[in-house]
């Protein structure tokens, strides 16, 4: 089965890396990542930057050179980034901004709604946020405005799901990602996702896990086949082509 790893890391120590929260990778690299996942069918994916990376653009537009065209940048950004910025990363694979509520590291979750509609507008990218899901309701009157948002690890908690799900019933995109982070069962709430709206999930392996209570396993793999038996194929590869190659 194909894959298209719709959330994943690299850790490259020769660009800038600072602590948050106390904390401080160890490194990720193109080959490290290959060589976990050397028995999966990965036909592309996309780099998000960790909050561990701030702003630095340097790592991604490296990575996304050594990865090829089939990989793509979810980046983090000032709020005062210039369009030539954007437009050069565009340029560069960058295909989506991202708000890290969870962790920080990125824009201030106040700039969410100018900028998000700003890259939107000149370059067509999608917002994604990093947030506890129990942390929405203040930020759906928001979301609700915006063209195009992806929320991150099945919104992390049982108790944020109901908010989640009147997302998706909008038009919000969610990832199958992290299930060593969430503090529920992610097959059925896969299933209900999909049955909402079969466009909305997409899987990733979020290797190197950082932080997580436990890594990405193989094993994963296997939930969204238990969760969605035929169907799987859409939420493994297809929704986040589509997605993501807009």
């Amino acid at each position: 089965m194909k894959i298209f790893d719709a959330h994943m890391h690299i850790i490259d120590p020769r660009f800038p890396l600072s602590q948050n929260q106390g904390f401080k990778p160890d490194p990720f690299t193109k080959n490290d990542y290959f060589s976990r996942l050397h028995d999966v069918n990965i036909i592309g994916g996309a780099v998000v930057s960790g909050s561990f990376q701030g702003f630095d653009q340097s790592y991604l537009v490296h990575a996304l050179k050594q990865l090829g065209p089939s990989f793509v940048g979810v980046t983090q950004l000032p709020a005062d980034t210039s369009e030539a910025e954007i437009l050069r990363l565009h340029q560069a694979g960058v295909r989506a901004v991202r708000f890290n509520v969870k962790r920080g590291g990125s824009a201030h979750i106040s700039h969410l709604e100018p900028f998000a509609k700003k890259v939107f507008d000149l370059v067509g990218w999608h917002t994604e946020l990093y947030i506890d899901g129990a942390d929405l309701p203040p930020l759906i009157p928001i979301i609700d405005r915006l063209p195009a948002v992806s929320i991150d690890h099945l919104g992390l908690s049982k108790h944020g799901l109901p908010h989640l799900l009147r997302l998706v019933e909008k038009g919000v995109r969610v990832k199958a990602t992290g299930f060593g982070r969430l503090d529920f069962d992610p097959k059925p709430v896969i299933k209900q996702i999909y049955d909402v709206n079969p466009n909305a999930l997409m899987f990733g392996t979020d290797l190197p896990s950082t932080r997580a209570k436990r890594p990405f396993q193989l094993a994963d793999i296997d939930v969204i086949f238990d969760s969605l038996e035929k169907q799987a194929e859409n939420v493994l590869y297809q929704n986040a082509l589509n997605w993501y190659r807009k």
